[in-house]
């Protein structure tokens, strides 16, 4: 599915974040989350993703609008595609400030940020952490945790999210 709706993604100018697709209580439901792309890295000299989207620096969010657009062309591919069999509601968002991290790119556009990754087999013995992004480079995440730096294969992250800092998100959400 990923590979039928990010050309719409891209074509409308956003970059498609994640793909989630099953049943819920009410019926089958296939979500999107879509992000603009990165024109400079969001977080830079240990900024946080609460400042960066504050407008320092911070590209703009996306729409209501945008996601609107987005699930209008995804839905048309979708419909000629025939993919899915049966009836199923599209939800297209933004990420959210607990943003999911999947490619290199995208650990690399918020390092300096709070993350949380979950591995799937594990390094060091552990398979949960928690701490800065350092960047990623080579099929590695450099991740400071508690002063030590690790580096995680990124074929071994099962899951991988930003941590929003709600002091910051309050403070700005306030002004």
């Amino acid at each position: 599915m990923w590979k039928l709706v990010e050309p719409c993604v891209k074509d409308a100018g956003f970059d498609l974040v994640e793909v989630q697709s099953g049943r819920e209580p009410g019926g089958w439901v296939v979500r999107l989350y879509i992000d603009r792309p990165a024109v400079q890295p969001l977080i830079s000299d240990g900024a946080s993703l609460a400042s960066a989207e504050s407008g320092q620096g911070a590209e703009e969010l996306v729409s209501l609008e945008d996601c609107e657009r987005v699930s209008r062309d995804v839905s048309a591919s979708l419909d000629v595609a025939d993919l899915i069999t049966h009836a199923y509601q599209l939800e297209v968002s933004s990420p959210g400030l607990d943003r999911p991290l999947r490619r290199e790119s995208d650990f690399v556009r918020f390092q300096g940020a709070q993350v949380r990754v979950r591995l799937l087999e594990g390094v060091d013995g552990r398979r949960n952490f928690s701490g800065r992004l350092c960047g990623a480079h080579g099929g590695l995440v450099q991740l400071d945790c508690d002063g030590r730096i690790h580096h995680l294969p990124l074929g071994d992250i099962a899951k991988a999210n930003v941590v929003p800092d709600w002091d910051k998100e309050l403070k700005r959400s306030a002004s």
